[in-house]
């Protein structure tokens, strides 16, 4: 039974599966590295079964999740079917063009553009968590400075010092500026952005009488999760863990909400496929496809590039496969449209304002 307080909450779907599935991520993890130190030595290493359980499916996969909310929904192909064909097309130019000029540069470029996209998805639930708050500008304006500090300070943290054992994509993919000196006014910045925060938020209880309690998750959970990962350890096991789990899991929950509200209704207009995946109890067929196109996915990076996961597509290197670097030039590209499409998609199926997906009407309010 949802009490009063509860229905004041702005949910996105029931509060057990926000809880769950997009509050609890972060924490967990962080209750996990805290029972287990010894898994997150300052180390640069990362076993092949947290490899597979992490990057593949959970990293990997949440992009292919992206599908179910676009390509595989009939009325989205409708509507914007010039924007869902012209954004493959124009990654894969882009991406080839950066590619043949330079190598570090691609990696580079590709690593912030991924991180542009992990920091708006924070900015994201804070909007939905926020959308039914009837608050002035100035308290709207602290929420977003807030949660964009908790992700750019330990951002700019990373870049100002050397000697991290851990990166987005390949070594050397950020650009370090090696100037720790600016840490303590980046520090002071910071904290004095948590105290406004602090304050701003006891008025707006002591003015509401409530809670909000999932905006307020969302912004401890990030500030958290992203200070522990990258600046209070140093090790690629914690990164990971913080950075793949609290992105991908919410995410791939976002999109099934989505479509327990949009596609298993009976009577309404949408593809057999979809209505299937997303009957009650079928959230194993959900993930079950999008594994799938994950492993294979990462089966031909492995084999055409990385060459580093033979214990898991062993079965792929039965013989010694060499591709030519000219051939590299379209095989990489090609291999990184799924995950360059779905970040620029997703800057517009999750819009807020002006919603042509309608995900406002979608959104369950408590």
């Amino acid at each position: 039974m949802i009490t009063p307080a509860a229905r004041r909450q702005p949910w996105i779907s029931q509060p057990w599966l926000d809880g769950f599935f997009i509050l609890l991520p972060p924490f967990a993890c962080l209750l996990f590295i805290a029972l287990f130190p010894g898994l997150f030595q300052n180390t640069d290493d990362l076993s092949e079964a947290w490899w597979v359980a992490l990057v593949l499916l959970v990293d990997v996969a949440h992009v292919y999740s992206t599908l179910y909310r676009t390509y595989l929904d009939p009325q989205a192909r409708q509507q914007h079917r010039y924007l869902l064909y012209i954004i493959p097309i124009l990654s894969f130019a882009a991406a080839a063009l950066v590619y043949s000029v330079s190598v570090r540069w691609f990696w580079r470029l590709l690593a912030y553009v991924a991180v542009y996209h992990f920091v708006r998805q924070q900015y994201g639930f804070l909007r939905l968590y926020s959308r039914h708050e009837q608050a002035p500008a100035w308290a709207r304006r602290i929420d977003a400075i807030m949660i964009y500090s908790a992700t750019l300070y330990p951002l700019l943290h990373w870049h100002l010092t050397a000697g991290r054992n851990f990166h987005w994509f390949v070594s050397g993919d950020f650009w370090y500026l090696s100037a720790p000196q600016w840490l303590p006014l980046l520090q002071g910045a910071y904290l004095l952005v948590l105290l406004a925060y602090v304050a701003k938020e006891g008025w707006w209880i002591y003015r509401q009488r409530c809670i909000n309690w999932p905006r307020n998750l969302v912004v401890l959970g990030t500030a958290l999760s992203w200070y522990v990962g990258i600046v209070a350890l140093n090790g690629d096991m914690a990164f990971t863990l913080l950075n793949v789990v609290s992105h991908g899991v919410p995410y791939m929950a976002l999109i099934w909400v989505h479509g327990q509200k949009n596609y298993r209704p009976a009577g309404q207009r949408t593809s057999p496929v979809l209505r299937l995946i997303f009957q009650r109890g079928w959230w194993w067929l959900f993930l079950l496809l999008i594994f799938a196109l994950a492993f294979a996915e990462e089966g031909l990076w492995d084999l055409a590039v990385w060459q580093e996961h033979r214990q898991v597509f062993g079965w792929l290197h039965s013989g010694q496969v060499e591709v030519p670097a000219a051939l590299l030039n379209v095989v990489v590209p090609l291999l990184t449209v799924p995950q360059l499409t779905h970040y620029i998609i997703d800057g517009f199926i999750w819009r807020i304002r002006q919603d042509n997906f309608k995900w406002n009407a979608e959104v369950r309010t408590n």
